[in-house]
């Protein structure tokens, strides 16, 4: 496995794949330049997903270029109740792809305990993956998932998988038990959208640039993630060519990482804690309820972590971004905004928070600097 992934999300044509319809030639010869390109810099694990829209057709075409040894390909199929169902589209995938097997198959998107208990229990859709291991359309069978730490935990945990596709990067540390019990069972460990969730780090603001100085930002957190030992590779989900050539870059730093990195994270923790209070910071999640036990389930939780990453690093474009996208992700990223919801409506929600007031204050300033229109999903299953 290289240490960057082509990811095939974002270079596909459409989201609607059915019914099929031509593919514009520029958009075709973008994508498989940007495949190409990848080949030649030696990343040479492709992935996409059912979920893409068009991406596992059009890389498909572009594969039948390239000589089958000269790549690792991954796609990722949602778990479904009935496992028949499951197969089915996994082999619509292959026909798509042109391909008799993949070399990494996921499971993808177990976020929460229904999803789950399709793919493990008995006969469920896991099973059903491992019987196409052994009869060679699979050689490697994980799970991607945008889910609690704590069922991520307990699913890497069980030993049940060869991988991992997750959410992990300098923002978002909150899989770090996952990554240790991946370690332990000898996971491999792929990291899902280090720029964009990672904060919009292809256009980051200048006090995050600033911080992150001699490194651009992205290249920071792209020598973040790969200095863990716990992480194999980080997808780069290109749009183009030169999508690539940043973190390319960066790679040539990952010897001197143990130089390079710390005076970086001396500033970004200092301004941090600059930014916030001592006590907020200690404190801040803790006596939250859950957001589905949230007035109009709306996510505090996930409200407040935009704001301190707004107020502290002033990623206040990536905050709105994601906060504008809450109410539209269903199990891929759950709850609501605040929405209408007034002062005296949230305030008995907060009783077992350390200073109630605080929190409350905080939710509805977080309100005030990212509600706004809403935002397209960039894709159905991201």
């Amino acid at each position: 496995m290289p240490v960057l992934t082509c990811g095939g999300m974002r270079f596909q044509h459409r989201w609607d794949e059915d019914p099929p319809q031509p593919i514009p030639p520029d958009n075709q010869a973008n994508l498989e330049k940007t495949v190409l390109r990848a080949l030649e810099l030696g990343i040479r694990h492709i992935e996409t997903a059912r979920g893409y829209g068009t991406s596992e057709t059009q890389l498909g075409t572009v594969l039948q270029k390239v000589h089958r040894n000269d790549f690792i390909l991954q796609t990722k199929v949602a778990p479904q109740a009935d496992p028949g169902d499951f197969e089915k589209v996994f082999l619509t995938s292959l026909s798509r792809l042109q391909q008799p097997r993949v070399d990494l198959f996921s499971l993808h998107g177990i976020n929460n305990r229904e999803t789950m208990e399709w793919t493990v229990r008995p006969g469920g859709c896991l099973d059903r993956a491992r019987e196409w291991q052994k009869k060679g359309l699979c050689r490697w069978v994980g799970f991607s998932t945008h889910g609690s730490p704590e069922l991520v935990e307990e699913l890497v945990s069980g030993g049940r998988f060869d991988y991992v596709n997750l959410h992990w990067y300098y923002i978002f540390q909150e899989h770090d038990h996952s990554l240790e019990a991946a370690y332990r069972n000898d996971m491999g460990v792929f990291i899902i959208s280090p720029n964009d969730k990672g904060g919009m780090l292809y256009k980051p603001p200048e006090v995050l640039t600033d911080l992150t100085a001699p490194l651009s930002p992205m290249a920071f957190n792209t020598l973040f993630c790969l200095r863990d030992p716990r992480v194999h590779t980080l997808s780069i989900g290109a749009s183009k060519p030169t999508d690539f050539d940043e973190h390319v870059s960066a790679l040539e730093k990952l010897r001197d990482v143990d130089q390079i990195l710390p005076p970086i994270e001396t500033r970004l923790r200092e301004q941090w804690e600059t930014s916030l209070p001592a006590r907020w910071r200690e404190e801040w999640q803790r006596g939250l309820p859950h957001w589905s036990e949230c007035p109009k389930e709306a996510n505090f939780r996930e409200i407040l972590r935009l704001h301190n990453l707004a107020v502290a690093y002033d990623l206040v474009e990536y905050a709105r971004m994601r906060y504008n996208l809450l109410g539209q992700g269903g199990h891929w990223f759950p709850g609501q905004p605040l929405g209408s919801l007034t002062a005296e409506e949230i305030r008995p929600y907060l009783q077992h928070c350390p200073d109630p007031e605080t929190t409350l204050k905080r939710l509805l300033a977080a309100r005030d600097l990212l509600a706004g229109d809403k935002v397209q999903r960039l894709s159905r299953t991201d």
